[in-house]
């Protein structure tokens, strides 16, 4: 079905060399099996000497790192490029295309008598197969539900973070180029390049994951590659619930604040959850509303069937052809937007989304990095004054405390759980000062045997908030003033006993 192909051009995903003739004779090569007993062995050494914990994230001959299983790969891979025709491969269906690859990778290992098991000969067919068509050694990491990033250190250290807490695996790539061409495939699927020349880039992967790349000669020691994996199952209040991440009463507030288009910010560190938060909250949006969402990269996954997805383009070689964040902000003012999602306010941005907030785009929402509701409403001032506007300060808080009702800080805690610290509302202006008031907080109590940290999300004694009357118009008052109260009388039961 294939023709002949005798070379193979850098920019093929997976590979990042010409393809050399086959060599007549197959290289020695030990049995797999010994090769797993010795990265085993290794492994065993490295616990036994005090290192870091090494995660097998693998089948044990794809994370073997001895270099004769290497030779043995490339080999057989070299062999493969030299006798398909890649031009034709990317016409076929993914399926059909991963068949055609295991059919001549099996044919090269029988030509050249390497002795393998069954389950042997799999693990080197999958690994082929994931460096033609995947993203080569990450693809067991991608594959997996529970990791929630993956941070490639170079070619040959890759961590992951599994239930907040971050260990090193044993993924190692071939070298720094076949890295690259990693990187240059991810980022390639959404138009964007990775090089000397435009050393730094941000991209996503098909499910929405979100991808950091800075290359050589920013990064010292060869490429390094973040991923922020999204689960596949959607997170719901219900489940951060569950996961204590917000209480039963806290979890109703948050739901009457997206139902009755309040206008929220979320707050918190990095990776303290704030886009899957901020996904939960438009889980609450009315399907019938026009929703436009502005982002770096996209990775909200609203569920409304009227959504409107923005995302801003970096410039080209000539340095031109930018549109930054305020251009689709402005653009989507003329959309006749309902609402205007943001997935993180990082810059002069800031002040068209109050003004959106503030002129009739009520229930917008936006994400930024701060570590409490104060110092959030600070630094969306901060932005706003190194956006270049000669506002007083006094004029800046005053949009402020008009345009946000409320906002949500989110805590990644030391033993890696993630909590909704604040729910606190804007209340106005006394002289120069923003006056805010909490609704719910989080207070750690202590730690458990086990090292995870105890704490408990109590009501503030707030019976009323100041958003009850635009609960009150879409008939959610009840609910609101219900959830407020039964929060107080576990509060007082709880101070009682």
């Amino acid at each position: 079905m294939f023709g002949k192909r005798t070379s193979f051009g850098g920019n093929t995903p997976g590979v990042g060399e010409a393809a050399r003739p086959v060599p007549s004779a197959a290289p020695r090569v030990e049995s797999p099996a010994a090769i797993r007993r010795a990265a085993e062995a290794e492994a065993m050494a490295a616990r036994m000497r005090g290192s870091e914990e090494i995660v097998d994230v693998r089948a044990p001959v794809e994370a073997a790192r001895d270099k004769e299983y290497f030779q043995t790969k490339s080999a057989i891979f070299n062999a493969l490029i030299d006798s398909i025709d890649l031009s034709q491969l990317a016409t076929m269906e993914m399926d059909a295309a991963r068949e055609e690859i295991r059919d001549i990778v099996a044919e090269n290992i029988a030509l050249k008598s390497i002795i393998m098991s069954i389950s042997e000969q799999e693990d080197l067919l999958e690994d082929i197969c994931n460096d033609v068509l995947g993203y080569g050694p990450l693809e067991p990491l991608l594959a997996r539900d529970d990791i929630a990033d993956i941070m490639v250190n170079g070619s040959q250290r890759c961590y992951i973070e599994v239930a907040g807490k971050v260990k090193l695996t044993n993924v190692r790539f071939r070298d720094d180029a076949h890295l690259m061409n990693v990187c240059q495939r991810i980022v390639s699927q959404v138009g964007r390049r990775v090089d000397e020349s435009s050393p730094i880039c941000d991209a996503r992967l098909p499910d929405g994951s979100r991808v950091n790349v800075i290359a050589p000669p920013l990064a010292i020691d060869g490429a390094a590659l973040t991923i922020r994996k999204f689960k596949k199952d959607k997170l719901t209040l219900q489940q951060l619930v569950k996961y204590n991440s917000i209480s039963p009463e806290g979890a109703e507030v948050l739901r009457i604040l997206g139902r009755v288009r309040a206008n929220v910010l979320i707050s918190g560190g990095t990776g303290s959850g704030k886009t899957t938060l901020l996904n939960c909250l438009t889980a609450f949006i009315e399907k019938d509303e026009r929703v436009i969402t502005c982002e770096d990269s996209a990775e909200l996954q609203l569920q409304q069937p009227h959504v409107v997805r923005l995302e801003t383009r970096p410039p080209n070689l000539e340095g031109e052809g930018e549109i930054t964040m305020r251009d689709l902000i402005k653009n989507c003012l003329r959309m006749r937007p309902e609402r205007i999602i943001v997935g993180e306010v990082r810059g002069p941005e800031s002040f068209d989304l109050l003004q959106a907030m503030n002129t009739g785009h009520d229930g917008s929402m936006g994400t930024l990095h701060a570590n409490s509701p104060r110092e959030a409403l600070s630094r969306l001032e901060s932005m706003i004054t190194m956006g270049g506007y000669s506002l007083p300060s006094r004029t800046i808080r005053e949009m402020i405390t008009s345009s946000i009702d409320v906002v949500v800080q989110a805590a990644r805690l030391r033993d890696g759980s993630r909590r909704i610290t604040h729910i606190t509302e804007i209340l106005g202006m006394e002289s120069d000062v923003i006056v805010t008031q909490d609704i719910f907080l989080y207070d750690i109590i202590g730690e458990d045997s086990s090292g995870m940290l105890v704490g408990r999300h109590r009501s503030t004694g707030i019976t009323k908030p100041q958003f009850a009357e635009r609960a009150r118009y879409f008939n959610e008052e009840a609910n609101l003033i219900e959830a407020l109260e039964k929060s107080n009388t576990e509060q007082r039961e709880l101070l009682d006993s």
